[in-house]
């Protein structure tokens, strides 16, 4: 079995599901992921990579499509019990091995210890809610701030295109009147 590692992360600038590589340098492309192949992906902690601790339930994307959290299903037998916890990007990689006939496996390991999982928040229809209320408003803020930033730039550059102006005018008229005072 060959084995490629990856680091999960949110594509800030490119958009979608972005995955790169520990083994290869960053500027090379990783190819696609599908969100169906990482999900129920099983889980492991880094300090214990042996101890599957859940599987991937869901992936949570912001309105830019950026990955912001997975939802992770921990501590159930037979698919009853267990939680689910929310954990956001930055805490997690996703280990990739290819099998020689082809298959795919995929890992996802948790950067945190079995204390700290336990402290992770639970995934709820209110915390569901209250995310989704608090990501729209920073979405909505961002947009506003984005709207009165190009609104300022805009009258920034025509206050120096009229004051270009007016210093270009200015400096004709001292280099016409310098000119006819020579002469």
């Amino acid at each position: 079995m060959r084995k490629h590692a990856l680091t999960l992360a949110i594509a800030a600038l490119a958009g979608g599901l972005a995955l790169g590589a520990q083994a290869q340098p960053a500027h090379e492309p990783q190819g696609l992921y599908s969100a169906k192949d990482i999900l129920d992906a099983h889980v492991y902690l880094t300090s214990d990579p042996d101890e599957r601790v859940g599987e991937v339930e869901d992936i949570l994307f912001d309105e830019a499509m950026q990955v912001t959290a997975l939802v992770i299903e921990s501590g159930s037998v037979l698919g009853l019990g267990g939680r689910d916890v929310i954990v956001e990007s930055g805490r997690f990689t996703l280990i990739t091995h290819f099998d020689d006939d082809g298959d795919t496996e995929h890992r996802v390991m948790l950067v945190a210890s079995s204390r700290e999982l336990e402290g992770y928040p639970v995934f709820s229809d209110d915390w569901w809610e209250q995310a989704r209320e608090r990501s729209r408003e920073a979405w909505l803020q961002t947009q506003e701030g984005a709207e009165s930033a190009w609104q300022t730039t805009q009258e920034g550059a025509e206050q120096a295109w009229e004051t270009t102006r007016e210093n270009a005018r200015r400096a004709w008229e001292a280099a016409r009147d310098a000119v006819g005072t020579d002469n």
